[in-house]
C-alpha cells in the first residue's frame, strides 16, 4: 500500500517536543465498499469467558483475554481453544486483565505483552460482616483512610511457548498507579508503532458518579481523591488518562523515545506521556503505514448540555498524529469547555479556557498551565450528530479500531479487498456497528461508511486485522460482566467464491462422574457451497484426533473440565470449527437469588438486601460467594461494588447524571467457585427496573 506523507510542523507550549510529523489521510473515498453478502461471519470460540482483548499471532492463532484472568488461545489447526494462562487478579469495579499484544519480534522471541491488575493486599469484603463492604474505598476520609486502596495496573510481558503463555518467565515493564475500591476506568490497551515503540491507553481511573454526569473535579478536602480527575488526566506527572509511548529493551526495562509530550527531565512532568487529557482510552490501533493513533474515548453521562456545568457528554475518535493534550476533564472537546464548579457549596463558576487550561487543582502535582487543548476529529453525543448524521443516535461507546493494510501479495483467501485499504475501522461498542473512514491528508473525516451492516457485531469489544487480512472481532455480546450468551471470538472473512463450513455440535449427557460414556452429535453441521466435509474429533483435551466419525461415542475415565471440539473442513481446505463444555467429575453449582428478584419494588438509593443460595454437590462455602452491583445503562453498565456472602446488603444509587436517562436498571450477579476437582463455577443475574 502506498500513501503519499505530507509532513507539517507542530506548534506547541514552550515544555513541549515539537518535531515534525510524517501524516497522511487514510483509504480512498472512490471505491465503494462491498456488501455484506461478500462477507462470512465464522465463529471462533462461543465460550471466552468476559471478553476484554485480543491479538492475532503470525501463525493465525488467536490470543485472548478475559478479564477475571484467562488467556485463551484459539488454533486454528484443530479448531481448539486453549487456556494458555490464569493470571490472578484484582476484580473490584472494572478491573483485571485489560490489553493483551505480541511483540513486533515476537516469531523470534515469542514475547506477549500483558496489562493487569494484579492481587496485591488491598482490603476485600469480609462475607462474616454481612452489612459492610470493606472491599470499598470509603468516599471521605483522610489520607490514612485511604492509604489501603492505593494499588497498580501492571504492564508485564510473558514467554508464549506452544499453547502455554509461561507466568514464571514474566518482565515487569511499568506500573500505574490507581485508587482502588471505587469505580471507574482503567484503559488498557498495548499496540506498537513501525520503529517498535510501545503505547500503552490508561484511563483515569475517576469515579464519574457524583458529578452530575459531567466534569469530576471534586477538591473537597475530605473528599477521596477518586472523584477528581484533575489528580491523573489533567496531571502532567501522572500516567493515568494518557497514552504513554515507551521503548522497551531486552531486558524488560524501558528509555523513552525522542518526540512525546514532555522533554525528559522536565520538571512536575512524566516522560512516558505521549498524549494526555483523556477520560478512559479504552481502545485504539496504530496505522502502519503512518504511526498515527486512531482512538476512541469514552464520554461522560450527561444527556443534555447544562449552562452552569458544560456540555451533554460526547464520545471522541482521534487521530493522533502529534502529542497533545486532549482536555479532559476540563474540555470535551477543543471548544466545549466545562463549567468550573465548587462541590462544596454547589457554585458554578467561570467556564475553563480550552486554549490555555490551568490545573490548579489540590490533588495535582504536576505543571500548572497545561497544553491547549488538541480538536477531536469526531465528537459525537447521544442524539443524531449534525456533522456526522451517519453515527446514528443511542449509546456512547466509542472503540478506536486498525486500519486496514491491504496486501496484494498475499495469497489468503480471506483478506479483505483494496476497497478498505487505509480506512480505520470505527466501532461503537454501544451501538453494535462498525464503520470506515475516509481521511484527508490532515487526518480529517471526509467520508464515514457502514461496514457489512446486514451481519452482527454485538458489542465489538476489541478489532484486529490478522497476517491472513480477515477481520478478526472479540464481542461482548448483551449482558453485564460475565461471559453472555452472545459473547464470542469471530473471524469475518471476504468471500472469493467458496464459503466456510458451518460447525454443530452436541453432546448428551453434557456432565456427570468418571467413567463417563458421551455420544456427540454433528446434527446442523452443513457446507453452505454443498462441498463434501471431513470430520475431527477433539476430545480430551490434546491435539490428537480421537474420531473422524460424524457422531462418535467417547468414554472420559478421568475428571476434568473438557471442551470437546469438532472441526469440519470442506474440499477446499476451508474449515470451521464447534465446542462444547463437559465438566466430568464435580458437578456445577447452581445459583439462585432467593432475594432480590426479577420485578420488586425498587428505587436507587435504596439498600437492597441480598440472600443467595448455592446448590452444589461439595458442601458450600458461603465466603466464595460474590455479588456485584452493576449499574445498568443501555446495553452497558459499570460495576460499582462488590460484596462476599450468601447474605449482605449493597446500597445502590444514581448519579444526577444519569437521572431521566432511559433505560437504566440495577443489576446484581451473583457467583460461586466451588472447590472440586475440577472446580466449577455459577452464576445468576437478577435485574432491577426502577418502580415509577
Amino acid at each position: 500500500m502506498l500513501r503519499r506523507l505530507a509532513v507539517l510542523s507542530v506548534a506547541g507550549a514552550a515544555l513541549l517536543v515539537t518535531p515534525s510529523v510524517a501524516v497522511a489521510g487514510g483509504g480512498s473515498s472512490n471505491q465503494p465498499l462491498p456488501p455484506s453478502s461478500d462477507f462470512q461471519k465464522v465463529t471462533l470460540n462461543d465460550f471466552p469467558g468476559e471478553p476484554i482483548a485480543l491479538a492475532v499471532l503470525p501463525d493465525r492463532r488467536v490470543l485472548h483475554t478475559a478479564r477475571g484472568g484467562e488467556v485463551r488461545i484459539h488454533e486454528p489447526a484443530t479448531g481448539r481453544n486453549v487456556l494458555a494462562a490464569n493470571i490472578p487478579v484484582y476484580l473490584h469495579d472494572e478491573e483485571g486483565v485489560q490489553g493483551i499484544a505480541i511483540d513486533p519480534d515476537f516469531k523470534r522471541n515469542n514475547w506477549v505483552y500483558v496489562y493487569y491488575s494484579p492481587v496485591l493486599n488491598t482490603p476485600s469484603d469480609d462475607p462474616l460482616t454481612p452489612q459492610v463492604n470493606e472491599g470499598d474505598a470509603p468516599t471521605e476520609g483522610t489520607a490514612a483512610d485511604f492509604a489501603p486502596f492505593k494499588g497498580h495496573l501492571q504492564l508485564s510481558r510473558f514467554k508464549l511457548s506452544g499453547s502455554t503463555l509461561r507466568l514464571n518467565t514474566e518482565q515487569k515493564i511499568l506500573q500505574v498507579p490507581v485508587d482502588r475500591g471505587q469505580c471507574c476506568h482503567v484503559g488498557g490497551k498495548i499496540d506498537f508503532d513501525s520503529k517498535g515503540n510501545l503505547y500503552l491507553s490508561t484511563g483515569d481511573d475517576s469515579n464519574p458518579f457524583s458529578s452530575d454526569g459531567y466534569a469530576p473535579i471534586d477538591e473537597r478536602a475530605n473528599r477521596n481523591p477518586v472523584f477528581d480527575a484533575q489528580r491523573s488526566a489533567a496531571n502532567t506527572n501522572d500516567l493515568r488518562g494518557k497514552v504513554l509511548r515507551i521503548k522497551v529493551g531486552s531486558n524488560g526495562r524501558y528509555t523513552i523515545p525522542k518526540g512525546n509530550l514532555f522533554k525528559p527531565g522536565t520538571a512536575k512532568t512524566k516522560p512516558e506521556i505521549y498524549a494526555m487529557g483523556l477520560r478512559n482510552p479504552f481502545r485504539f490501533t496504530i496505522d502502519p503505514e503512518t504511526d498515527v493513533i486512531y482512538l476512541g474515548d469514552y464520554s461522560p453521562d450527561a444527556q443534555q448540555p447544562n449552562p452552569a456545568r458544560g456540555p451533554a457528554g460526547h464520545g471522541r475518535w482521534l487521530a493522533i498524529d502529534k502529542p497533545a493534550n486532549y482536555g479532559w476533564p476540563y474540555c470535551a472537546d477543543s471548544d466545549k469547555p466545562y463549567v468550573d464548579y465548587d462541590f462544596a457549596t454547589g457554585t458554578s463558576g467561570a467556564a475553563f479556557n480550552c486554549a490555555a487550561p490551568v490545573n490548579e487543582s489540590p490533588n495535582n502535582t504536576g505543571l500548572r498551565n497545561l497544553p491547549p487543548v488538541e480538536k477531536a476529529e469526531i465528537a459525537y453525543t447521544y442524539g443524531a450528530s449534525a456533522q456526522f448524521p451517519e453515527l446514528g443516535t443511542g449509546g456512547i461507546g466509542p472503540m478506536g479500531g486498525p486500519a486496514y493494510d491491504y496486501d496484494k501479495r498475499s495469497r489468503s483467501v480471506f483478506k479483505w479487498p483494496a476497497a478498505f485499504d487505509g480506512k480505520p475501522l470505527f466501532a461503537e461498542w454501544t451501538r453494535d456497528w462498525v464503520k470506515a473512514l475516509t481521511l484527508d491528508r490532515r487526518n480529517q473525516v471526509t467520508k464515514i461508511e457502514s461496514v457489512l451492516p446486514e451481519l452482527v457485531f454485538d458489542n465489538p469489544m476489541d478489532l484486529e486485522f490478522g497476517p491472513d487480512g480477515a477481520l478478526y472481532v472479540l464481542e461482548y455480546g448483551d449482558g453485564y460482566f460475565a461471559e453472555n450468551p452472545d459473547a464470542q471470538l469471530s473471524r469475518f472473512d471476504y468471500v472469493r467464491g467458496n464459503r466456510t463450513p458451518i460447525a454443530k455440535v452436541a453432546a448428551t449427557p453434557t456432565s456427570g462422574q468418571s467413567p463417563l460414556t458421551v455420544s456427540f452429535s454433528s446434527a446442523g453441521t452443513a457446507d453452505p457451497d454443498g462441498d463434501a466435509l471431513r470430520y475431527e474429533w477433539y476430545l480430551d483435551n490434546d491435539n490428537r484426533v480421537d474420531s473422524r466419525s460424524p457422531n462418535p461415542t467417547f468414554t472420559y475415565t478421568k475428571d476434568g473440565n473438557y471442551r470437546p471440539t469438532l472441526k469440519v473442513t470442506d474440499s477446499t481446505g476451508r474449515s470451521s470449527s464447534a465446542e462444547v463444555r463437559l465438566p466430568v467429575g464435580t458437578a456445577a453449582p447452581v445459583v439462585t437469588f432467593v432475594t432480590p428478584q426479577e420485578g420488586q419494588p425498587f428505587q436507587f438509593g435504596d439498600t437492597v438486601n441480598f440472600e443467595v443460595t448455592v446448590t452444589d454437590d461439595a458442601p458450600v462455602d458461603c465466603s466464595r460467594v460474590t455479588v456485584t452491583y452493576v449499574l445498568g445503562h443501555d446495553q452497558h453498565g459499570h460495576p460499582l461494588s462488590t460484596a462476599s456472602g450468601c447474605t449482605g446488603s449493597i446500597t445502590t444509587f444514581l448519579d444526577a447524571g444519569h437521572a431521566g436517562a432511559d433505560n437504566l436498571t440495577a443489576v446484581f450477579v451473583a457467583s460461586y467457585t466451588d472447590t472440586g476437582s475440577p472446580a466449577q463455577t455459577g452464576t445468576a443475574t437478577v435485574v432491577l427496573e426502577p418502580s415509577n
